[in-house]
């Protein structure tokens, strides 16, 4: 099994001290040996590329909990404001009904008053 293959992902990135920082998210295979996800580009995750590129990734469950057996995946990351729309439609495709939801609750959760909270950008993952 791929890790594109998991439903969650601990995506690991490092604070500027090289302290690992894990996240649990969707992640998307974009079919040419990488994967991505959406996330507001205020968000931890995103700022801390600034740091390093290098990430990890492994197979977890929604709250951030690793698998048990899980083998952990490397990868350099960017992220991708341009390729927004891409890895939304291919997120999108892999959890159908799921994401819409999460689009349309973090809309309404802006209309009153809670910004930058919806997702605009992407992060992109070339695997080792």
């Amino acid at each position: 099994m791929s890790i594109a293959d998991e439903k969650y992902v601990a995506f690991t990135t490092y604070t500027g001290a090289g302290v690992a920082k894990a996240t649990p998210v969707w992640i998307a295979d974009l079919c040419d040996g990488s994967v991505g996800f959406v996330t507001p580009s205020t968000s931890w995750k995103a700022k801390r590329l600034a740091n390093t590129a290098k990430v990890t990734l492994q197979a977890c469950d929604g709250r951030g909990k690793l698998r048990a057996g899980s083998e952990p995946v490397t990868g350099t990351a960017v992220v991708s404001a341009g390729d927004y729309g891409r890895v939304n439609q291919a997120i999108k495709a892999e959890y159908g009904w799921q994401r819409t939801m999460i689009g349309i609750i973090a809309k309404v959760s802006k209309a009153f008053g809670r910004p930058g909270r919806v997702s605009d950008t992407a992060v992109l993952v070339t695997l080792d």
